[in-house]
């Protein structure tokens, strides 16, 4: 009964951390879908590809969205029209790393650790987009939806006469411009109704199951591993239900350092723990297809064991002061703020099942 209460209030800590990341994800994920044109995405972030892949990785790297927030960002991209390869980039980059992860870590773990993070979150980022980007079979059908999306509406004379009525090409017919206030209330409907709608499940799945581990994994499981690939896999395995962002795991990782895992270790912990989650990897299977989440876990978990035995060796080799120095943490956003978040986010969530209520009943 102890443990199923201890349970519950992590659960609820959880879920009262992610809230403000969660609707800021939303949110960004709204303007997207109604301010950047669409031509735009496609021409930058359609094609699979390398420079797509790194385009995606670069914008999402400085961005300050963690693992929850990310999801419907980058769901947004999708829907948008960015390809498989640059979704996946933006959906490692971002919540492996972030201006504020950066800063955190160069104060935590010190100056190579902030500047080997980084680093790795970008090469982990594009690694992931290449290895979804090779699956064929969708990605086709993704080139052929893109060739459709800017040849089907002016491709013939006789097309262009037909869709004048349509107003699809018309130089003639003329449509009013929506104010800013429209946009922003079409921006509002779209997260909070069919992206969150997406999302809830897997949200609510991967808080569940980090809760899970909270309560009934040891603070002290990772220590009796110490050093090398044995102790990185343990990391990746414990790592992959856990829902942390890049930020809230750098003062676990000052802790573990200080427990004596070894930086290789710990940064492991870093890339994986924000990148794998159920709730992502829910979201991988679902946007894009079974096959994508074998290669999203090959290029997360294979790049941050690499990165992992690098750092170890650099460190090791060139005697690199990797010290933590600790202090009193306490939340980036204030705790009457994320219990107003929590609540807001609530109320749409129980939106959503009056809502599918209604339709089954009509």
């Amino acid at each position: 009964m102890i443990q199923i209460v201890e349970l519950s209030n992590n659960f609820w800590q959880l879920f009262l951390i992610s809230a403000p990341w969660l609707l800021l994800g939303l949110f960004v994920a709204g303007l997207i879908k109604v301010y950047l044109p669409k031509d735009f995405l496609i021409r930058h972030l359609g094609e699979e590809g390398f420079v797509s892949t790194l385009k995606a990785a670069l914008i999402g790297a400085p961005m300050p969205l963690c693992s929850c927030g990310v999801i419907p960002a980058a769901l947004g991209l999708r829907r948008a029209g960015a390809s498989k390869s640059a979704t996946t980039a933006f959906l490692v980059s971002t919540p492996e790393t972030g201006v504020d992860s950066i800063s955190v870590s160069y104060v935590l773990l010190g100056p190579f650790m902030a500047i080997v993070r980084p680093i790795a979150a970008v090469t982990s980022a594009i690694v992931s987009g290449f290895l979804v980007g090779r699956d064929k079979e969708k990605s086709t059908a993704d080139n052929t939806v893109s060739h459709i999306q800017k040849k089907s509406c002016c491709s013939t004379k006789e097309e262009k006469k037909i869709t004048d009525k349509l107003s699809c090409c018309s130089d003639t017919k003329q449509t009013l411009k929506p104010s800013n206030f429209d946009r922003l209330i079409e921006a509002l409907r779209f997260s909070c109704t069919k992206l969150l709608q997406d999302t809830a499940k897997w949200l609510l799945i991967g808080l569940f199951f980090a809760a899970l581990i909270q309560t009934y994994v040891p603070a002290d499981f990772f220590t009796l591993w110490g050093n090398g690939i044995f102790a990185m896999i343990v990391v990746i395995l414990i790592s992959i239900p856990m829902y942390i962002c890049a930020t809230a795991s750098t003062p676990i990782a000052a802790g573990l350092l200080l427990s004596g895992v070894s930086p290789g270790a710990v940064l492991v912990f870093m890339l994986a723990g924000p990148a794998t989650n159920i709730a992502t990897l829910g979201v991988v299977f679902n946007e894009l297809g079974k096959r994508a989440v074998m290669a999203y876990l090959t290029g997360v978990i294979g790049v941050a064991i690499l990165f992992g035995l690098l750092t170890d060796y650099l460190v090791n080799r060139f005697s690199i002061q990797v010290a933590p120095m600790l202090r009193e943490e306490s939340h980036i956003l204030p705790h009457w703020f994320m219990q107003f978040t929590a609540l807001l986010l609530i109320v749409l969530l129980v939106r959503l099942v009056v809502l599918k209520f209604k339709n089954k009943k009509s």
